[in-house]
């Protein structure tokens, strides 16, 4: 994944003229920590993983980026997302640098009194390197408000009073209204944005989501209720469809009661990956990364490709919907809302003041509309594919910032300045 990551931004950096020294600084890690965790058992048994965090860049701010809790999770994930959350929080020029990390462990495995012992002690050994001012973790994969309320309480064991040191907190706990939902509704911004080029609205097209775990749930559901019609999704139990469209309230009724799509009686059954390649005007990859390859690429049959999830396309397959005339709005500007909203919330923990959902909402809206048509105009002007533009545009608030803090400025090409 780091592989891809860094061919996406060599291509914006070709474009960018960007010198060889340049490119290292961008590209490095300012720094990388692996801990080990040994905690034990509910039985008593010692229990073993590792635990990772790789922080990127601080050129733009404090560090920013979640934590996911998943067996594959290593040094190379950590590396290749982080790096992604610096570009992320440049194309939506909110004041942060990327972070990211995570355990490898696999959180359906273990009790709720294991899954707490792995999360504090990670805590206990990631604190110094982590802060509000320093470096603010998030949820990611299988990881959710109530693991966040914990790394809070475990920090303020050891710094005080802190609600800033992690987002996506529950409300309950110094977190923000709207946090839960934020990716997803900044995916329906971004879907909206893309749509109305055609003078079109959501409720013209049919949407494929594959993943519906909270991002991909929250797609649904506010894409529906403005009238889009969600004609299959797909989740670790398999894939569903409907032609006339999901009835979403319904589905999450279910899953409410069932945990999993698989056996909704509102639509078929189908094979989970069949989602990818089904007729639908608009396909959502929502869940890991690698979804769309080589393999299924050709096959798809979507107009536009959102990417809710990070990663989920390869650069072969990027390369192949490009050649097809198929969109895809990349992952650091299409789920960008989840990191905005993060923003909102630390803000709203170092005022010490609450904001309403409707101003959070609000200020969402404002940022994702505006990231989405300055990527898209560069896209337009410099005859770029969405994605390479928004490394564009990244690289280069990213690299102004470099020039404006250190003597950087004369490795910068001339064009980056103006």
């Amino acid at each position: 994944m780091l592989e891809a990551t860094n061919l996406f931004f060599t291509r914006a950096a070709d474009h960018l003229e960007l010198p060889d020294k340049l490119r290292t600084v961008l590209l490095t890690p300012r720094r990388v920590v692996r801990v080990e965790i040994v905690t034990e058992s509910d039985e008593g048994e010692l229990m073993h993983h590792l635990g990772y965090r790789v922080q990127h860049n601080t050129i733009r701010g404090p560090m920013k980026g979640g934590l996911r809790f998943h067996p594959s999770m290593d040094e190379d994930h950590a590396a290749s997302l982080a790096s992604l959350m610096t570009w992320k929080t440049a194309v939506v020029d909110i004041p942060y640098g990327g972070a990211k990390g995570g355990i490898n462990c696999d959180p359906s495995k273990l009790s709720d009194q294991e899954l707490y012992r792995i999360t504090t002690r990670f805590v206990e050994l990631m604190k110094e390197v982590i802060g509000p001012t320093i470096d603010i973790p998030a949820p990611d994969v299988n990881t959710n408000a109530q693991i966040m309320g914990w790394i809070m309480d475990e920090y303020t064991k050891f710094y005080g009073f802190n609600p800033a040191v992690v987002t996506g907190k529950p409300v309950d706990l110094f977190g923000s209204l709207g946090r839960e939902e934020a990716t997803g509704r900044g995916v329906m911004y971004s879907l909206e944005e893309y749509l109305k080029n055609d003078g079109r609205k959501l409720s013209d097209v049919s949407v494929a989501i594959q993943g519906f775990g909270n991002v991909g749930s929250n797609a649904a559901r506010l894409i529906a209720e403005q009238g889009g019609r969600i004609v299959a999704v797909s989740d670790i139990s398999g894939g569903i469809a409907n032609d006339q469209g999901i009835d979403i309230p319904a589905l999450l009724d279910w899953i409410g009661e069932h945990r999993v799509v698989e056996g909704f009686p509102g639509a078929d059954a189908i094979d989970g990956a069949a989602v990818l390649t089904c007729k639908a005007d608009v396909l959502i990859p929502a869940a890991l990364e690698d979804a769309i390859t080589v393999d299924n690429a050709s096959q798809i049959q979507a107009e536009v490709v959102v990417e809710a999830a990070n990663g989920p396309t390869t650069p072969e397959a990027h390369d192949l919907l490009h050649q097809r005339g198929i969109t895809v709005i990349p992952d650091i500007l299409a789920n960008a809302g989840g990191v905005t909203v993060s923003y909102f919330e630390w803000s709203q923990n170092i005022q010490q003041f609450r904001w309403e959902l409707e101003r959070v909402n609000r200020e969402l809206e404002v940022i994702m509309r505006r990231a989405y048509g300055s990527v898209a105009q560069l896209a337009a002007d410099d005859g770029l594919d969405m994605r390479t533009a928004a490394f564009v545009l990244a690289i280069k608030r990213v690299a102004r910032a470099a020039a404006s803090r250190q003597n950087v400025r004369h490795l910068l090409p001339t064009g980056l300045l103006e």
